[in-house]
């Protein structure tokens, strides 16, 4: 007998796939959004921590954007008073004087030299080496594994495009400032001392800096909602 199979035609449903590509400047815009959101306990600004193991790179206009955010901060202007209150207090750079001539001279040279080494090393030295000035939280890990990456993120650093770099901002940047300290300071603190213990004290400053980050402000800083 002959038997006449009727034709089958099976559909297939339609699916839409979107694709969102994000361009640099969009990414590096977005980066400084989420950093400006993050601080210690709602207060103080933790701005150069990255969370995201994975962000993209920031570009120079952004770098030195969260600079200039970090350097007009209120909380960068009520610490900056508390160093020269205690400056004065324990009669630091006796030349400056006392009353409130001496306090405005010491806030002056604390805020300038914050503001030197926040722009050579965030900034200025970050763009023409092309490398990021956040430092990248590991988070998981031993403690070991976690406090090496600390420390050594301070000689060694993320650059732009991926690849680890010496961390030339960090290192140039703070003895940079120090010299430039000169210049503000009074001409009897001035000389060799003044760099070498500040450039020194700057270095060894950052790598705490690290290791609280990693283990003690990650822990108590609000993030973005990105």
């Amino acid at each position: 007998a002959l038997v006449t199979v009727p034709k089958v035609v099976m559909s297939v449903a339609a699916t839409t796939t979107t694709v969102t590509v994000m361009d640099e400047k969009a990414a590096s815009i977005e980066q400084v959004e989420i950093a400006e959101q993050q601080r210690v306990l709602i207060v103080f600004p933790n701005f150069y921590s990255s969370f995201d193991w994975n962000a993209p790179p920031m570009l120079p206009k952004q770098k030195y954007r969260l600079a200039a955010r970090t350097l007009i901060d209120p909380v960068t202007f009520l610490t900056t008073g508390g160093i020269a209150g205690a400056e004065q207090y324990q009669n630091v750079f006796p030349s400056f004087g006392g009353g409130l001539e001496g306090y405005g001279k010491r806030y002056g040279a604390v805020y300038a030299s914050h503001a030197s080494g926040e722009l050579l090393t965030r900034a200025i030295f970050p763009s023409i080496f092309h490398t990021d000035p956040r430092y990248f939280i590991m988070g998981k890990g031993s403690t070991k594994a976690r406090a090496v990456h600390a420390i050594v993120s301070t000689f060694v650093t993320r650059g732009d495009n991926g690849a680890q770099r010496v961390n030339f901002p960090e290192i140039l940047g703070g003895f940079s400032a120090a010299a430039l300290s000169n210049a503000y300071f009074p001409a009897q603190e001035r000389g060799v001392n003044l760099v070498l213990i500040n450039g020194f004290g700057d270095l060894g400053g950052d790598m705490l800096d690290n290791l609280i980050r990693e283990f003690v402000l990650s822990h108590f800083t609000t993030r973005s909602k990105h």
